[in-house]
């Protein structure tokens, strides 16, 4: 199920990797690039990790209905 919070994570990542994908073009290095790649990591992690939270809030929300 897509929910708004699902639609805005997506559109979060799809950020994400637009700006991953030209500063990549834009690397000078295998350095710059393996920054780049742990800088996107992290991000991806950080998205990740608000949008579980906010999912579990969502099922929170709903078991309290069945109580």
């Amino acid at each position: 199920m897509v929910t708004s919070n699902s639609k805005s994570y997506f559109r979060e990542v799809e950020r994400s990797h637009r700006t991953y994908t030209a500063a990549l073009k834009r690397a000078g290095s295998r350095q710059s690039i393996m920054n780049l790649y742990w800088k996107h990591k992290h991000q991806h992690e950080v998205l990740l990790k608000k949008h579980l939270k906010e999912e579990m809030a969502e099922i929170i929300q709903i078991k309290k209905k069945f109580k």
